[in-house]
């Protein structure tokens, strides 16, 4: 009995002397720590210049077909970064313009955003809320992209909210875009520097943790500015919506997208668009890859093609040719960039097939060359015209000089047909030609953790 009273006593005893000595030595361990640092504030530098040679191409009015172009763009762009625990901010001012131009170029805050977010909470997700000017840059950027290769970029006065998790993500995106902040005439109409005057888009990606296979749905709703300022002015709504499947296999990956384009154009035109692509990618060695695809997008009926000079087009009821709207534009349907940067004569098109092969090879560390082969043509039939645009042959070759230095050589030669120079006015000797050299530096000039 004795034993079993004592043993309570000596354990209690013996528990109330070590608590004060633990404590005393877990204080002055954290004494001897340095605190946590949450604070990290980066500078960040990018100068870009790219030289451009053109042979060929379009014609303005009635100056020969057979024109030359020489010139050289460039950017420079400065970013501010500052994160600590749920609060995550960015400026970057930049500038853009070609060399020799007269004025200043263009100078603009290209992103300028501050982001809070929550801690991980159920399946990690990660609740945050993003307001400012950003960059909205989706799945393969087809539709909604940061536009990169032009000096300007692509970005947008957005509110985003949503979450991101290991499974699931959900972003909503919201604009309203505006000249002016007052009530007087025109106070309502917008023709400034953004593309749209209201959008309202939602983006679900689900990306399977057991499987290499991803899932994205996005809906747009476009709010298009109409109407004349202070007569009739109102606001035209077209929808995007479709989906992007991506398989990412070590070996061998796919792509696969497809977009309904509804609603009605700046006109009134009520358009009915579809556009679908598919790409497969096999890489048997981390020096070389292979890949091929296809592109179709819808077009215009009654596609026209005047005489130059000639007026008299048919009128549309609906608009049938896809709008590829917010998206990186260059990465695809061919870089000479014919197709979707530039209209045809009138107005309108006859919709796109890019059917493509390409190849790269890294041989050495930093370098990577690109060759790729692309049949181009209508989606439509055209009469007393052949589908068949032309054929497009691109190389480039880059090379990471530093790690924070790059030099790029690009090359591409397009043999059009009858029908490519009647529906942009292309040279007739259907040999089109360009050459570019682009130099890119991302030095990051400071960085401070405290």
């Amino acid at each position: 009995m004795r034993i079993r009273f004592l043993l309570p006593v000596m354990l209690t005893m013996r528990i109330r002397f070590l608590l004060p000595v633990m404590f005393l030595s877990l204080s002055f361990a954290a004494m001897g720590q340095e605190p946590e640092k949450e604070n990290h504030f980066t500078t960040e530098f990018q100068f870009m210049s790219r030289g451009e040679y053109r042979n060929g191409g379009l014609a303005a009015g009635e100056q020969s077909v057979d024109d030359r172009a020489a010139f050289i763009i460039g950017r420079s762009r400065i970013n501010f970064g500052y994160e600590r625990p749920h609060l995550t901010t960015k400026l970057s001012v930049q500038h853009a313009s070609l060399w020799g131009q007269s004025g200043s170029g263009s100078i603009a805050i290209n992103e300028g955003w501050a982001m809070l977010s929550s801690s991980p909470i159920l399946d990690s997700m990660v609740f945050f809320a993003k307001l400012g000017r950003q960059v909205l840059s989706y799945d393969d950027e087809r539709i909604l992209g940061a536009d990169d290769w032009a000096m300007t970029g692509n970005t947008h006065d957005a509110i985003t909210l949503g979450f991101n998790g290991k499974m699931n993500s959900l972003h909503v995106m919201l604009t309203y875009n505006q000249n002016d902040e007052n009530m007087d005439f025109g106070g309502t109409y917008y023709a400034g520097a953004f593309p749209c005057k209201t959008m309202q888009n939602a983006w679900y990606h689900f990306e399977a943790p057991w499987f290499p296979l991803g899932l994205s749905l996005l809906y747009m709703n476009i709010g298009m500015q109409a109407g004349i300022a202070g007569v009739n002015e109102h606001v035209e709504w077209q929808q995007v919506a479709g989906g992007y499947l991506n398989f990412h296999h070590e070996i061998v990956s796919f792509e696969g997208a497809y977009y309904k384009q509804s609603g009605k154009s700046e006109k009134g035109i009520k358009i009915d668009a579809w556009m679908a692509s598919a790409k497969a990618k096999l890489k048997p060695s981390k020096y070389y890859g292979f890949e091929a695809g296809y592109d179709f997008l819808s077009g215009d009926d009654y596609m026209a093609v005047p005489s130059a000079g000639m007026i008299g087009l048919p009128q549309h009821k609906v608009i049938k040719g896809f709008s590829s709207i917010f998206g990186s534009h260059h990465k695809f349907y061919g870089a000479m960039d014919f197709f979707y940067l530039s209209t045809y004569v009138n107005g309108f098109t006859p919709g796109l097939q890019n059917a493509y092969i390409g190849a790269y090879t890294t041989p050495i560390k930093g370098l990577r060359v690109d060759l790729s082969y692309h049949y181009l043509a209508t989606s439509l039939e055209l009469k007393d015209m052949e589908k068949t645009l032309g054929h497009e042959l691109e190389a480039s070759v880059s090379y990471a000089i530093l790690e924070d230095l790059s030099l790029s050589v690009g090359m591409s030669y397009m043999t059009g047909t009858r029908t490519m120079e009647l529906l942009k006015r292309a040279s007739d000797d259907h040999n089109l030609r360009w050459l570019w050299v682009s130099l890119n530096a991302n030095p990051r000039i400071f960085s401070k953790i405290w």
